[in-house]
């Protein structure tokens, strides 16, 4: 899975739709350079399926992006509770 590839619009596609699909990959793309740097490509490319997942669930496009930095936030919250759980497991495996 790539989150960072880019989409070819057609030349007939809605002015307005290219405009929520640029916030979206923008909002995605930082979401998953973030979560790279701090925790690494596997908790990155898990939490872009939770930020997708995010989205999936939700009735509509976001058309802020204060409605995109919604689906960042839940996502993270999910991460946080995987990287909790994770160093909750690996600190009883090294008691």
């Amino acid at each position: 899975m790539n989150p960072l590839a880019r989409y070819n619009l057609s030349k007939n596609s809605n002015p307005r739709c290219a405009d929520l699909i640029t916030m979206a990959e923008r909002e995605l793309s930082a979401f998953f350079r973030a979560v790279t740097e701090r925790f690494g490509s596997e908790q990155a490319e898990l939490s872009a399926e939770d930020w997708l997942q995010e989205l999936i669930e939700i009735d509509g496009l976001p058309d802020s992006t204060r409605e995109w930095r919604l689906i960042t936030a839940k996502a993270s919250t999910r991460l946080a509770s995987r990287v909790s759980a994770s160093s909750l497991s690996t600190e009883f495996t090294n008691a």
